[in-house]
């Protein structure tokens, strides 16, 4: 279940980088908002993970 939601968090992550250099790309700040937000909330998601593996142990 763990891998799964890290998996998951990165590619949300990743997208939102790719949405964000589209908006670069086009001059489209909507885009560009969007894409930062969704890298703001991988990341937050990752390290929610991170939390959760240190208070289970584990090391991945």
């Amino acid at each position: 279940m763990g891998t799964d939601d890290k998996f998951s968090n990165k590619a949300e992550e990743l997208k939102g980088k790719a949405k964000e250099a589209v908006g670069d790309a086009t001059d489209n700040e909507q885009w560009q908002a969007e894409g930062r937000t969704e890298q703001a909330k991988g990341s937050l998601k990752q390290a929610g993970e991170k939390v959760k593996d240190a208070f289970r142990g584990d090391d991945r």
